[in-house]
């Protein structure tokens, strides 16, 4: 695996998309933190739920509304700029998602262009800098829609689970971008970084995997992982992300931690490419068969009792850090 920092481009709007066609990797929960926590440090964001299942908008605790999504503006019937809401965060602003947006994975596909739908429909927006980041939320999976965030934007934000499987699906990843950046469809894709969640220092398992990823990806791998925690997934219920829920946790701490990480690579315009030596295969066999005898002696799953007092809980989850 060979990872290296290269391009060292600012851009006046950082234009990212948090994308893994893996479900359960906390993807929807990263873009949605990171996002309020980038807005928290005065930053301004624009959040776009490309997900039909809207999960990004309901963690802000928006509606979701028929017709509300960006489906109209991929099909050219009005402008992303019609279509932002605000949100309880100053500073954060939301493109939100409903269920008519499954619908357009089909009529996108018939249409000219079709890869480039979205990276039309954003120009406008992009252009008038008002913001300093755009955050696309992509569905968990490799179709039209996460296709044409890819090529959309600068840079992909990859959350991956402490678990071996999660391995499995990265090398697709990695190769589907690769594809888009020599195709020329998109030849300034790169990737912000990779992303540990749901991270347990308890288990051996997870121990292992954050090691072979960093084996494997080295700097592109962000130095902050963010932790199982019981507050990280109840926020979303209450409307609300983790840092503006629950901002004394263990997870809130780590969300914001990764919006500093962010900003500071974006200043110095880290741009990383990834290129997967298929050489290296049969060690990751051989890796993955250790982490999988593993799995027998390790508990992965630690949660929290119920009825835990939430005053105790801060120090707790700074404790399994």
């Amino acid at each position: 695996m060979d990872c290296r920092g290269g391009g060292w481009e600012i851009m006046a709007t950082h234009t990212i998309a948090v994308g893994n066609q893996k479900g359960g990797v906390a993807k929807t929960t990263t873009a949605v933190n990171l996002a309020a926590a980038l807005a928290l440090e005065n930053k301004r964001v624009l959040l776009i739920d490309l997900d039909p299942q809207a999960n990004a908008t309901s963690g802000l605790g928006i509606e979701k509304v028929p017709g509300s999504s960006i489906y109209a503006a991929l099909m050219d019937e009005c402008t992303v700029e019609d279509l932002i809401r605000p949100t309880s965060i100053p500073g954060l602003e939301l493109v939100p998602s409903e269920l008519e947006l499954a619908g357009v994975e089909v009529d996108i596909a018939r249409s000219d262009q079709h890869l480039y739908r979205l990276a039309k429909a954003l120009r406008g927006v992009h252009g008038s800098n008002v913001y300093d980041f755009i955050i696309l939320d992509c569905p968990p999976s490799l179709g039209i829609l996460t296709m044409n965030a890819m090529a959309a934007v600068k840079q992909l934000l990859v959350p991956m689970q402490c678990e071996y499987y999660a391995l499995e699906g990265l090398t697709t990843l990695i190769e589907v971008v690769d594809q888009l950046r020599t195709s020329g469809v998109n030849p300034g894709l790169g990737f912000a970084g990779v992303l540990m969640t749901m991270y347990d220092s308890r288990t051996n398992l997870a121990e292992q995997v954050v090691s072979n990823v960093r084996d494997y990806l080295g700097e592109c791998v962000f130095n902050v992982m963010i932790p199982r925690s019981v507050r990280v997934s109840e926020a979303p219920s209450f409307g609300e992300p983790v840092v503006t829920y629950a901002p004394g946790t263990a997870g809130a701490k780590a969300y914001k931690d990764l919006a500093f990480e962010l900003m500071e690579r974006c200043a110095r315009g880290y741009h990383f490419e990834i290129a997967w030596d298929h050489g290296d295969e049969e060690d990751d066999m051989d890796s993955g068969e250790e982490l999988s005898e593993s799995e027998t002696d390790v508990e992965q799953e630690h949660e929290e009792a119920p009825g835990r007092d939430s005053t105790s809980d801060g120090a707790e989850e700074k404790a399994a850090l």
